[in-house]
Parts: C-alpha cells; sequence; structure tokens
C-alpha cells in the first residue's frame, strides 16, 4: 500500500493543479470536490488562528477584532525532507517563494483587501497558500470566515447569513471532513461549530472535535467531559489545544517552542496527564493525516473512475472545438474545405429537413404566392369599361367585323404582366430564406466556431452564390410569364367559340342583343372569356414557378453553394490560407487551458497508479 507521505502529497498536488486550472468550474471541480479536504469551522475568537498556526508551526494568521478571515484561505501543507528550507508560495503569485511569514500574513491582507476592500465586507472566491517545510504533515486545511452572531458596526445586516451560508457550502460536501473548534472556557452545547456540524453531518463520520482555550479555564473546572467524550460523544476522538497565548505573540515566541511549551503543559497537567499522549497540535496533525489516507485509500477507485471520465469529455471538447492546425499549405487547404464541407452539410440538413428553416420555402409556395396571385387586379383590368376602352382603341377608325382578336391579346398581354410581380416576389422571398439558413448554418456549425475570418469569407461566399442564384431565377420566372404571352393556348378560344351561346327568348323579330358589338354584354362577355383564360394561366403558373424556383435557386444552392468559393480557394498562397484561419483567441486560449488540464489528469492518473499499490 502507499506511504501515507506519497498518497497525500499527491492529493495535494492534484488539488493545487485543479485550483490553477480554476477548481470552481468545469472538470477541476468535479475532480476538487471528489477530493478529501479538511475544513476549519469555528466563531469568532474561537482559536482557530493559533489552531491552524500550531499545526504549521508558523505564525502567519492576520490577527485582530471582528472578522479577520474575510475569504477562504485554502492552505496546502507540502512535508519536505529534514533541513530543507521553509518557503510558502500564493497561487496569485506563483513565482513569489515567502520565507518570512510576516511577509505570508501581510500578503493575506492585502490580498484580501484586493477582493473585499478595506471594509468588513466577505468574499467567498479564496486565497490559496501552499507551505513546504519538514515540521509539517502532508494536509489541505481550509480556513473559513468565523461563525457570529450579530453583524458590528460596517458590516451589512446579512453578514451573519453569509458566513454561514458560505461556510455550508464547504461542509455539506461529503468528502469534506469538519474540524470543529470549540472553547473549552465556553459551554459547548452553545459551540457554533458543533451545532453547524451536527446539522450537516449528525451521525459524526466527518466531524471532529477540537477543544481549544484548556489553559485558561477558570480555576477548579476543566473540559474532561468534552474530552473523554460523556458531554457530547464523536465517532472521532476530541482533541485538546493550548492556544498560542498574546503573551507569547508578543514576546515573538516561535510556534517550535509553543509545541515544546504545549507538549509540557499536557504531560504536567493533573487533569489531562493520562490523555497526553492524544492531545496537543502535533497529535491533532497527525490523526488528521491518518485520517485522510484512510479516507483517500477508499476513494482512489472513484477518484480514478472521475480522471478517466474528465479525460474522456477534455478529449471530446477538443474534438469538438478541433485541434491545432498545421503550417504546411496542404493541410491548410484540406482544412479549410474541410470546414466549408462541415457548413455545406448542416446547410443541406436545413434544406431537406433534418434541421428547421427549410419548411419556410415551402411555405413561399404554399402560401405567399397564391395569396399574391389572389390579389392582382384583374377584377379592374377586365370590367366591362376597361375592355372597352381597350378594345376600342385597339380598332381604332376600323371596329372589328367579327371577333376583336387583338383586343383579346391586348387584354390578355396586360393581364399577363401582373403576374410578373408576384413571380419576382417568390424569387425574393426564397432567397431571403435561403441567406437566413447561410447565415443560421455559420452558427450552428461547431467547427467554424474557432475560425471567425473563415466563417465571414464562407458567409460572403455563400451570399454571393446566393445573388446570382437569384438573378438567374429570376430571368427563369420572368421568362415563364412571358411565354405565357407570346404563345396563347389557341385550343381555349376555339372550344369557346364551339360552346353554343345560352340566349335570352327574343320577343317578335327584335335582333338579339348580342348582335350589337358596342353592347355592354359584348363586352362582358370579351371581359369573361379573357378571365377564364387568365385562370387557366393562373393556374399554369401557380406550379411552373415553384419549379423554376427550387430548379435555379434551391436546387443549384444544393448543388454548388460554394464552388466559385473553392476554386478561388485553391488559388491562394499560402499566407492568405494561414489569414484564412485566423483563430478565435478564445478558442485558443480554451484549447491551451484543455491541453493543461489533459495533462493534469493524465499525471494524475500515472501518479496514482505509480503510488496507490506499494
Amino acid at each position: 500500500m502507499a506511504t501515507m507521505k506519497s498518497l497525500i502529497g499527491l492529493i495535494n498536488k492534484i488539488q493545487r493543479a485543479c485550483t490553477v486550472l480554476g477548481h470552481h468550474g468545469g472538470e477541476g471541480m468535479s475532480l476538487w470536490e471528489a477530493l478529501p479536504t479538511v475544513a476549519v469551522v469555528g466563531g469568532q475568537s474561537s482559536g482557530k488562528s493559533s489552531v491552524l498556526e500550531s499545526v504549521v508551526g508558523r505564525d502567519f494568521i492576520p490577527r485582530g477584532s471582528g472578522i479577520v478571515t474575510r475569504r477562504p484561505l485554502v492552505l496546502q501543507l507540502h512535508k519536505t525532507d529534514e533541513g530543507t528550507t521553509e518557503y510558502a508560495e500564493f497561487l496569485h503569485a506563483p513565482r513569489k517563494k515567502f520565507t518570512d511569514f510576516a511577509a505570508v500574513r501581510k500578503e493575506i491582507e492585502d490580498e484580501t483587501d484586493r477582493i473585499t476592500g478595506k471594509s468588513k465586507q466577505i468574499s467567498n472566491k479564496p486565497i490559496q497558500l501552499s507551505i513546504y517545510s519538514p515540521n509539517v504533515v502532508n494536509l489541505t486545511l481550509i480556513d473559513l470566515p468565523g461563525l457570529t452572531k450579530v453583524a458590528v458596526e460596517g458590516q451589512p445586516d446579512s453578514i451573519v447569513q453569509d458566513i454561514e451560508n458560505m461556510v455550508r457550502s464547504y461542509v455539506e460536501k461529503p468528502n469534506c471532513i469538519i474540524l470543529a473548534i470549540s472553547p473549552a472556557n465556553q459551554d459547548i452545547a452553545t459551540s457554533d461549530a458543533i451545532k453547524l456540524a451536527r446539522e450537516v453531518d449528525p451521525t459524526g463520520e466527518r466531524t471532529f472535535g477540537v477543544a481549544t482555550k484548556l489553559d485558561i479555564m477558570d480555576k477548579g473546572t476543566d473540559c474532561l467531559d468534552v474530552l473523554e467524550g460523556r458531554s457530547y460523544r464523536l465517532q472521532h476522538p476530541w482533541v485538546g489545544i493550548v492556544n498560542h497565548s498574546q503573551a507569547d505573540i508578543n514576546k515573538r515566541v516561535d510556534m517550535i517552542a509553543a509545541r515544546r511549551k504545549e507538549r509540557e503543559y499536557f504531560e504536567t497537567s493533573p487533569e489531562y496527564g493520562h490523555l497526553a499522549s492524544r492531545m496537543g497540535s502535533e497529535y491533532l496533525a497527525k490523526l488528521l493525516s491518518q485520517h485522510l489516507e484512510t479516507i483517500i485509500r477508499q476513494k482512489i477507485p472513484s477518484i480514478v473512475a472521475l480522471i478517466n471520465k474528465s479525460i474522456d469529455e477534455i478529449n471530446a471538447e477538443l474534438d469538438r472545438i478541433g485541434r491545432p492546425i498545421a503550417v504546411d499549405s496542404g493541410a491548410r487547404l484540406y482544412t479549410i474545405l474541410e470546414l466549408c464541407r462541415a457548413f455545406d452539410r448542416v446547410f443541406k440538413e436545413h434544406l431537406d429537413g433534418g434541421r428547421p428553416g427549410g419548411d419556410r420555402i415551402y411555405g413561399v409556395f404554399d402560401h405567399q404566392l397564391p395569396a399574391a396571385l389572389k390579389k392582382l387586379p384583374f377584377d379592374r383590368h377586365l370590367s366591362t369599361r376597361n375592355v372597352q376602352k381597350v378594345v376600342s382603341e385597339v380598332d381604332g377608325y376600323q371596329p372589328h367585323l367579327i371577333a376583336p382578336e387583338q383586343g383579346y391579346r391586348r387584354l390578355i398581354d396586360g393581364s399577363i404582366s401582373y403576374f410578373k410581380g408576384p413571380a419576382e416576389a417568390t424569387v425574393d422571398a426564397v432567397h431571403f430564406v435561403l441567406k437566413e439558413l447561410v447565415r443560421k448554418s455559420i452558427s450552428e456549425t461547431e467547427e467554424l466556431k474557432r475560425f471567425p475570418t473563415l466563417a465571414s469569407d464562407i458567409a460572403a461566399a455563400a451570399n454571393e452564390a446566393l445573388e446570382r442564384f437569384r438573378d438567374e431565377s429570376r430571368k427563369t420566372v420572368l421568362r415563364l410569364v412571358d411565354m405565357e404571352s407570346s404563345y396563347l393556348t389557341v385550343e381555349f378560344f376555339r372550344k369557346l367559340h364551339l360552346e353554343p351561346e345560352k340566349e335570352k327568348p327574343n320577343p317578335g323579330n327584335a335582333p338579339p342583343q348580342n348582335a350589337d358589338i358596342h353592347s355592354d354584354n359584348h363586352f362582358r362577355k370579351i371581359g369573361t372569356n379573357v378571365s377564364a383564360y387568365i385562370n387557366m394561366v393562373c393556374d399554369t403558373l401557380r406550379i411552373s414557378l415553384p419549379k423554376a424556383v427550387v430548379y435555379c435557386q434551391v436546387r443549384e444552392a444544393k448543388r454548388s453553394l460554394l464552388n466559385f468559393f473553392y476554386a478561388q480557394v485553391g488559388r491562394k498562397e499560402k499566407e492568405k490560407l494561414g489569414a484564412m484561419l485566423d483563430e478565435d483567441p478564445q478558442f485558443m486560449e480554451r484549447r491551451g487551458t484543455l491541453a493543461k488540464r489533459l495533462e493534469l489528469y493524465k499525471q494524475a492518473r500515472d501518479d496514482i497508479d505509480a503510488v496507490a499499490w506499494k
């Protein structure tokens, strides 16, 4: 089995790497939450700072009245070889080593103020601090703001609940070990830390109780009922601590001497002498480290499974946003063509029904075109008065003898010309839909999102092609309309001529009404005949216009939307190809972050395999 030092040290390493990559989101968050941590919880002035400093063996925690810890402090302890120099590093200043722990305290204060200002506000953004020393055990501790019951001057009324919510967000996690700090000179039943621990860990499996300030209890009183588990029992033993006194702090007594003084207190104490081997900050650190080792051993399979899952997710995202682009022109050209084909696939899916949007083209044919045809002013154009006017103008000085053929042709040509408006409107409506589908396809092509320049070039080329298709489609539909004028369907009028006339009874020898070529009935009959013919033409165009539009615009868009662009790209030089693949900086940054995460997880998996079963 792995040694405690190597296994816990490895977990510390993974935790720090997760922190570097931003453990407050993404895969780092999941892995961070899967790793055991120790949260230090207690009320204000409960002695939390002294406990941390005793475990570390150094004075470095800011002190003062009120809320001093205003941001979580993630403290990672790394045990080094004997004789090596102690130093500290902050995540926000990774290349700076602190050997003066007074400077560490000052940096904690400054970094707190950088986020919260010099007010008494709090922030849940943690400060990350690593300490390397031969006098520590491998351990990760999280120092949280002290729980309080009332807001003081300069604090919002919500500060009490804000602090509790922050502390809860850490201690509610099932992999968090709770170090509940309670002053021995106060009633344990009123301890803020114990109360909160009982709520989030009712079985006490994750809670370690620490009684501080044993040396300043009132004379004649002791803490044996707590330490021996009679007043409040936990699954883990209580540990008593003698705090670093203010007098020692003022005299600058170092923490190593303070540890020695603490050991002597318990060994010579008449009340606690029989518990001396299980008391003090050194014992507490070892107890937590041993417990962490046990937890880590249990968690190794789930941690490895989570790492493997994270590796798969990262590889999938790298495949989605794309791997780095090769530098030679052939590879760049291949990449551009592949990206164009990816866009083309999405565009065709919109047209063919795999994605929404193509149905709008059918809507143009099924709704817009028929509605436009119905609105054409044939009633006005073929009114009796207008028919008479047109026929008379065509006849000139010589009225027609039998049937006004030239009048018929003039009326039919005038009516057919009205179809040009709906025909062109249909072309434009389909063009608008196709342009919108190009825009949507560009935005939905995941591979293009990292190359905004190429996406813009493809969009411009596609829209230019659609303009060409529209021009050709407009010519074609206008030809269809003109063809209806250029050759009339003679059989239609022959059938009209052969139909028997329905005449009203003609009393006496009066001449029939339709014998007068200048009567209203005569012109009304002409208008009715032309209207019937125009209705036939309308039915024909309602069918043929969509065919022409689909053939000239939709079919061509599916077949050759980017053909001209392909030809242009093939003639470009290497540098211009590179400019087209000018990648979005956000994607480059994202790929770099993912690459670091991938390296972290692979290294973590290898390290765990190397040490877990030694």
